[in-house]
């Protein structure tokens, strides 16, 4: 049998992105927040299924964010409040940040049960990393606040854009330190952006 290639780096980036992005377009070109939002559920689901067609399966990170993607997105259409879908990134950012300074009191690390396959790391690093998401995270959902109380639809939409940017550029700037603290020799490592889909 013949095996599948495996997807180009850009393709988990495309698919997380690509429903925050219909939804800026389809914001800036209507100024209708509710019909951004249907293409904010509509880009979700689709991105899910390119996953499962192209990867053949879904990785919990991206399957856990296009599903609230999805629940928020249906939710804030269903009530007719746009807040909803703002709050999205202010829930979960947080509760990520949350549970990884949990995690890290009661002696366990989330992030390494999410990526200790990926990367051999010793314990002190792994609680290096656990404490820049948790505070990524926690200055995300913060900044989410911020914007969502205090600026129009369209800039909070621009704002969520700025994010998913941020948010490689979040895990790309950890390369040198997996490289550094790495125990086994790691070919280029990628690690998971944190939440940068919608």
């Amino acid at each position: 049998m013949i095996e599948r290639a495996a997807p180009p780096p850009w393709f988990r980036y495309a698919v997380d992105g690509a429903p925050a992005v219909a939804f800026l377009v389809v914001l800036l070109a209507t100024r209708d927040f509710r019909l951004a939002t249907w293409f904010v559920v509509g880009g979700a689901a689709l991105a899910l299924i390119a996953s499962l067609v192209v990867e053949r399966r879904i990785a919990p990170l991206p399957a856990i964010s296009g599903g609230l993607a999805l629940g928020f997105g249906a939710w804030s259409l269903i009530m007719h409040d746009p807040r909803i879908l703002q709050m999205k990134m202010t829930i979960v950012d947080g509760l990520l940040g949350a549970g990884l300074f949990g995690g890290i009191l009661v002696g366990k690390n989330p992030l390494k049960l999410f990526l200790g396959a990926a990367f051999d790391l010793p314990e002190t690093a792994w609680r290096t990393l656990a404490i820049r998401y948790g505070l990524f995270w926690w200055l995300c959902a913060a900044a989410n606040e911020i914007v969502r109380h205090s600026q129009s639809q369209q800039t909070w939409a621009w704002f969520r854009t700025a994010v998913m940017v941020a948010a490689v550029v979040f895990a790309v700037a950890q390369t040198p330190f997996i490289l550094k603290h790495s125990q086994t020799p790691q070919p280029q490592p990628t690690p998971e952006p944190p939440d940068q889909g919608f």
